[in-house]
């Protein structure tokens, strides 16, 4: 089983069907025991950088995924799901993050006749192989929605880039670690290629 983390806020549902689209049982749960016990974990986001921390802190579940991370199990951050794994926002204040990525989240400077924020579809170019984008071609076409990107300090950690009147880091990716700022629930037969690629790792392993 695959859990999708519920913590209140986010488009759950169409990350759980996407899932199942592609052959694999998801469950929507805030429960700490279901999500430890997962085989995979996915954390999706949409709303406020400190509204989804204080959520996740009032469900209890901002240590389980604390611990998932550590014992390497494998997880798919979504949006704000990614941006949540880092260290600090700089959206209202300075919210602290997850702390499982060093490096924070900045906002788009509306400037110039940028468009903030970067809403639709856009190219991601591939800087660095990894299971998770298995079988996606150079400069392939996703769905985007938001106003703030992440700048990991460890640059080598970036999976894939975009352009928004500035290069930023549109994925990133460890051996068992995958977070995108796209949405690939929303990203057609692209987005249900990358939810397939986890799912297999999910279920099988190392061996995927």
């Amino acid at each position: 089983m695959i859990a999708v983390v519920d913590y209140g806020m986010g488009n759950l549902r169409s990350v759980q069907k996407g899932l199942e689209r592609v052959g694999f049982r998801a469950e929507v749960t805030r429960d700490p025991g279901r999500i430890a016990d997962a085989r995979g974990v996915v954390l999706p986001g949409v709303g406020a950088f400190h509204a989804c921390m204080g959520n996740l802190r009032r469900f209890g579940l901002v240590e389980v995924i604390r611990d998932v991370v550590a014992r390497k199990r494998p997880f798919l951050g979504i949006c704000l799901g990614l941006q949540l794994l880092f260290d600090e926002s700089e959206e209202f204040g300075r919210p602290d993050g997850l702390g499982l990525v060093p490096g924070r989240v900045r906002g788009f400077a509306a400037a110039g006749g940028l468009k903030v924020p970067h809403m639709g579809w856009n190219a991601i170019e591939v800087r660095k192989p990894t299971r998770f984008l298995e079988g996606i071609d150079e400069a392939a076409q996703v769905y985007f929605v938001h106003s703030f990107y992440a700048v990991p300090a460890d640059q080598s950690v970036v999976a894939t880039v975009t352009s928004h009147g500035t290069p930023f880091a549109s994925s990133i990716a460890t051996d068992h670690l995958f977070a995108c700022q796209f949405h690939p629930e929303k990203s057609q037969d692209i987005g249900l290629r990358i939810l397939g690629n986890f799912g297999r790792f999910a279920e099988n392993g190392a061996a995927a």
